[in-house]
C-alpha cells in the first residue's frame, strides 16, 4: 500500500476546507508532512491501559516521532486489558516493550520509551514536544505534569498569556465504565489545578473500626497499610510502588482478616485499596483514547474545531457522553497571571512569606519559597541568600512601589513559578 491509499482518509481532513474547522486553518498536503516531520513530537505519559491505546491509535492516525515515559513494569494482572504486552513480556519496564510493539506493527512510526520516573526529567525535555496526552491513574501525576505545562507559560505586561509559550495538553482517565477527555491550554481554558473539585475525595474508614471491628477485606489491608506498618517499621515511608513493601502489607492484612474471619483478601486488592485503583475496562480505555487521539490531531493541525473543553463518558448503562465547558480559576496559584492577595504595605518581606506559607490556597503548594520582581531578587535561597537576607526585614511597600505588581514565587515544590499579585489597596494610597 502507498503513502496516497495509506492516509487517504487522512488526507481527507486535512486537505479539504470546511465550516467547522479550527482557527487559522489552511487545507493542504503540507498539514500531513508537519505531522510526520521530526517537528512535530507527541508525548504519551503513560504506557498502561489507557497509553497502551493511546499509542497505538498515534501510530495509525500519521503522528511519527512519539516519545512514552513511564515507570512501571509489567504484571500478569495487566495482560487483559494492555493489549501490547505477552506473557513473556511480564517484568520488562512498560514503556520499553510498549515502543518495541508499536514500532514493529506500524511501519514508519518512530516510538522513543523512557523507562523512568516523570519527575526526574528535566523541562526543556518537556517544552521540546508539540503536544502532550496523559494516560494516567494518578491524580497526583496529573498535577505534576498540569505543574510543568502551565510552567512554561507567560503572560505580558497586561496580562494576556503569550501564545508561543502555550504547551497543550490532551487529559484522559478511566475509571470502570466511566471515563473523560479534555483539553488543557495553559491560559486559555482551565488547568488540572482550577478543576480539582471535579475529582471525589478518596474512600477513608474511621481509624477506630480499622483497630477495632474490621468488618470488610478493605479494613483489614487499610490496618496492615495506615496502623500497623508506623507501629512495626517506625521511620521508613511506605513506597506503593515498591514490590516487597505491598507484600508485606498483603500478609499481615490475611492475617488479621483471618483472625476475624474475613474472606477475600488478595495480592490483587490489596494493592487496588492502597494505590485506590479501580478496575479498568478495555473498551473504555479504547473509547477515551479515541477522544483524546481526536483532540490532539485537531490541535495540532485546527481541520477542526477543538473540545469545549471537558468530555465525560458513561458506559454502564447504554452510552451516554456530555460535553462541558469549564470555566478558569482567575485566582488559580498555578496558570493565572497573577493570584491576587491583599497584603500591608508595612509588613516586612518576611512577614509577607510568611502570609503565603499560612494561606489555604497558595500553602499548600509551598516550603521553602523565593520571591522575586522582575528581574530582582528579593529574597532567594542558595548562592542569593547571603545579598538578599538583608530584604527580609524591610517594608514591602519600600521593596515594591506599585500597587498590583505581579512577584514572582519559586519553591523547590513547585515545577513552575507562581504569580502573585500583591494588592495595597488603599492603606498603600493614603
Amino acid at each position: 500500500m502507498d503513502d496516497a491509499e495509506r492516509w487517504r482518509d487522512l488526507d481527507l481532513l486535512l486537505t479539504r476546507a470546511g465550516r467547522l474547522v479550527g482557527p487559522g486553518f489552511e487545507p493542504g498536503p503540507e498539514l500531513r508532512e508537519f505531522l510526520q516531520s521530526p517537528d512535530c513530537r507527541v508525548l504519551c505519559v503513560g504506557a498502561g491501559g489507557l497509553g497502551c491505546e493511546i499509542l497505538k491509535d498515534l501510530a495509525l492516525s500519521g503522528v511519527v516521532h512519539i516519545d512514552v515515559i513511564d515507570m512501571d513494569t509489567i504484571d500478569v494482572s495487566n495482560l487483559n486489558r494492555q493489549f501490547l504486552f505477552r506473557m513473556k513480556d511480564v517484568g520488562q519496564p512498560k514503556a520499553t516493550v510498549a515502543a518495541e510493539r508499536i514500532n514493529a506493527r506500524v511501519p514508519g512510526v518512530k516510538v522513543t520509551p523512557v523507562f523512568g520516573r516523570i519527575e526526574d526529567q528535566p523541562a526543556d525535555w518537556y517544552r521540546s514536544f508539540s503536544l502532550i496526552i496523559l494516560g494516567l491513574d494518578s491524580l497526583e501525576a496529573r498535577r505534576y505534569m498540569n505543574s510543568v505545562v502551565c510552567g512554561f507559560l507567560e503572560y505580558d505586561d497586561e496580562g494576556q498569556p503569550d501564545q508561543s509559550t502555550i504547551k497543550p495538553m490532551v487529559d484522559g482517565g478511566t475509571e470502570g465504565f466511566k471515563g473523560h477527555a479534555r483539553v488543557i491550554l495553559p491560559g486559555f481554558t482551565p488547568c488540572f489545578e482550577c478543576t480539582l473539585w471535579l475529582f471525589p475525595p478518596q474512600t477513608k474508614f474511621p481509624l477506630c473500626t480499622l483497630a477495632e471491628t474490621p468488618r470488610s477485606p478493605a479494613h483489614c489491608i487499610e490496618y496492615a497499610h495506615l496502623i500497623l506498618w508506623g507501629q512495626v517499621r517506625p521511620g521508613e515511608e511506605f513506597d506503593t510502588d515498591n514490590e516487597e513493601h505491598m507484600k508485606w502489607v498483603y500478609e499481615r492484612a490475611a492475617e488479621r482478616a483471618k483472625q476475624y474471619g474475613i474472606q477475600g483478601v488478595t495480592f490483587q486488592l490489596t494493592q487496588g485499596v492502597v494505590k485506590n485503583i479501580i478496575p479498568a475496562i478495555a473498551s473504555t480505555n479504547a473509547i477515551i483514547s479515541a477522544q483524546c487521539v481526536l483532540e490532539a490531531l485537531k490541535t495540532l493541525t485546527c481541520f477542526s474545531t477543538g473540545l469545549d473543553n471537558y468530555m465525560m463518558y458513561v458506559g454502564s448503562s447504554g452510552l451516554y457522553s456530555l460535553t462541558t465547558k469549564y470555566d478558569k480559576d482567575p485566582a488559580c496559584p498555578v496558570c493565572s497571571p497573577g493570584v491576587p492577595l491583599d497584603v500591608d504595605p508595612d509588613a516586612t518581606l518576611q512577614q509577607f512569606i510568611d502570609q503565603l506559607l499560612a494561606d489555604p490556597s497558595l500553602g499548600k503548594h509551598l516550603s521553602a519559597p523565593s520571591v522575586s520582581y522582575g528581574s530582582t531578587n528579593l529574597y532567594a535561597h542558595g548562592i542569593f541568600e547571603a545579598d538578599t537576607r538583608p530584604n527580609l526585614s524591610r517594608r514591602m511597600g519600600d521593596l515594591v512601589a506599585d500597587d498590583g505588581a505581579v512577584l514572582t514565587v519559586n519553591d523547590k515544590r513547585l515545577r513552575g513559578p507562581m504569580r502573585v499579585k500583591v494588592r495595597y489597596g488603599s492603606a498603600m494610597r493614603a
